[in-house]
């Protein structure tokens, strides 16, 4: 079988020797299980790196298809507004703890479903409770935000308690398919979620020691690209026929239709919440020390689609600003012409 070889640091830990000892006493720093390799695979050592042959991907392995069968409705769910407004920094306090809420009971329902089936043959190699888990650290989450009392004050949406709902019923009536939720969540929380993470912090003013963020933080992974490779290639392991396969790929579109009408849930929700947008996201300009407000067109922006509240703030940005010095005698001149159209 063709082999494509993938580098993983053992961050300084034991190194397993050509010799070909106990695999199971010499991954325990790894970011890659001992209980997850291949023990036949060939797995040789060059200083602090351990290379481990992974098969190249084929148009009919499972992740393939879920990737190529689930990528119309990712890049929809990537594109809904409420995911674009997160990226660019415009998150509601509030909004961004009930999406907390719906991740709790979300994945409370999915991992008491993969408990209930880590047995399953279908579902058991990819069993990795303790590297991937998040129903605990979305309790730490909710405690920081809600405080103590937290499990009193919220309560389960009616978008969240559909997708809470199909997930029990998979785990009940075809445990296979648990396989398409894992792969969307857990995938997804290792590659966007990162972004997701560090644009929630700054925008929120979290704390850098992370309360509050204890979801998209993974300890006992070191690196999440050799992770990925590796539950993908276990993926490809399961002995499902095509039919199988297909059903999965239904059932992963399923889901993320799941996770947009949560999103739409929200953002529906947010729309009653005043305004409260953070800019983080937004990029420095210039000498303006972070201050986004002394940009002078970003305060044209405001002024354009605010309404008069904000011309006193452009003028005043266009005055610190050097270019504005030169163009402010045009503005001026813009402003007069203005005022004598509307009393004519």
């Amino acid at each position: 079988m063709a082999t494509t070889t993938e580098n993983v640091s053992n961050g300084g830990g034991p190194v397993h020797e050509e010799k070909g000892d106990n695999l199971s006493s010499q991954w325990k720093s790894l970011d890659i299980p001992a209980s997850s390799l291949n023990k036949e695979e060939p797995v040789c050592v060059k200083a602090s790196a351990v290379h481990y042959s992974l098969p190249l991907p084929r148009p009919d392995d499972l992740s393939e298809m879920l990737a190529a069968g689930t990528k119309e409705v990712h890049e929809k769910a990537e594109n809904t507004q409420f995911v674009k407004d997160f990226l660019k920094g415009r998150i509601r306090k509030e909004l961004f703890k009930l999406g907390a809420v719906a991740l709790y009971y979300t994945y409370t329902a999915m991992e008491e479903e993969i408990e209930t089936n880590k047995e399953h043959p279908d579902f058991a190699p990819l069993y990795f409770p303790s590297e991937l888990h998040r129903h605990e650290a979305l309790a730490r989450d909710l405690e920081y935000f809600y405080g103590p009392e937290w499990q009193s004050e919220i309560s389960c949406s009616p978008a969240t308690q559909r997708y809470v709902d199909r997930i029990h019923q998979v785990g009940r009536e075809d445990p296979a398919l648990l396989v398409a939720y894992a792969y969307t969540r857990y995938m997804g929380d290792l590659s966007g979620g990162q972004v997701l993470k560090k644009v929630a912090q700054r925008a929120l003013k979290l704390p850098p020691t992370g309360e509050g963020l204890e979801f998209y933080q993974f300890d006992a992974i070191d690196s999440a690209k050799a992770f990925k490779q590796l539950y993908r290639s276990r993926m490809n392991e399961l002995e499902l026929d095509a039919e199988a396969k297909k059903r999965l790929v239904d059932e992963a579109v399923k889901a993320f239709q799941f996770n947009m009408e949560v999103f739409e849930e929200l953002e529906e929700i947010g729309k009653t919440f005043e305004e409260e947008v953070s800019e983080a996201a937004m990029p420095v300009h210039g000498d303006t020390g972070g201050d986004i407000s002394k940009c002078p067109y970003y305060a044209a922006q405001m002024a354009a689609t605010g309404g008069s509240a904000y011309v006193c703030q452009l003028a005043m940005a266009v005055l610190r600003h050097p270019t504005g010095q030169v163009l402010i005698a045009t503005w001026f001149a813009a402003l007069a012409g203005l005022a004598a159209w509307y009393v004519m």
